[in-house]
């Protein structure tokens, strides 16, 4: 295997850590994303994601709590799972596109349940975009990135009290595990 690390190196391509470590130079920097979803692996893991490429993460397990963070914090984008406990994905989307405040911010929309039907409720309700889980690395900046090119993803400037460097603990109603990054290769499921 150390033969065809050296190979991937001469050719560009340093190891998987490299590559993490490596600034994506065409994703934008500094977004506050609000990660909602029941699953507070999943919240640990897109928020630690996020965070390492310099991104502002609120999290919130339910989607009451998605709206008043939504409402307070005025995040760049939204990752929204449909399946919540309570108000579900859905309404959730409905309540943001319908309210002035909320109306323009981007959203994401994942679950893990593969039927076309919720593809065709999400777009019907003025999703940007849909990521069925499990979900990678790639598969998350792939998303981002697009809503940047179509003019979808704008980071707004704020005044700099407005971006505090840790949120997540204010806005986390459970502890988070303090979990390693999982290898590209292992992808994330949950529903």
């Amino acid at each position: 295997m150390a033969g065809f690390d050296r190979i991937k190196q001469l050719f560009g391509r340093g190891s998987l850590v490299d590559r993490r470590a490596e600034s994506r130079a065409d994703m934008p920097r500094g977004a506050r994303v609000l990660v909602v979803d029941d699953s507070s692996t999943i919240r640990a893991v897109l928020g630690k994601m996020l965070s390492q490429e310099g991104h502002v993460v609120f999290k919130a397990p339910d989607g009451e709590t998605a709206l008043e963070l939504a409402h307070s914090e005025l995040p760049d984008l939204i990752f929204l799972d449909i399946v919540l406990p309570g108000m579900n994905g859905f309404a959730v989307l409905r309540a943001l596109r319908k309210d002035p405040a909320t109306q323009g911010i981007p959203i994401v929309m994942i679950s893990g349940n593969l039927q076309a039907t919720e593809q065709f409720y999400v777009q019907r309700f003025g999703a940007d975009d849909f990521m069925k889980k499990p979900f990678g690395r790639s598969e998350v900046f792939a998303r981002i990135q697009h809503l940047t090119k179509t003019g979808r993803l704008v980071i707004r400037e704020r005044e700099p009290d407005e971006a505090p460097a840790e949120v997540e603990a204010e806005v986390e109603q459970e502890a988070i595990p303090d979990i390693a990054m999982p290898d590209p290769h292992d992808l994330v499921h949950r529903d």
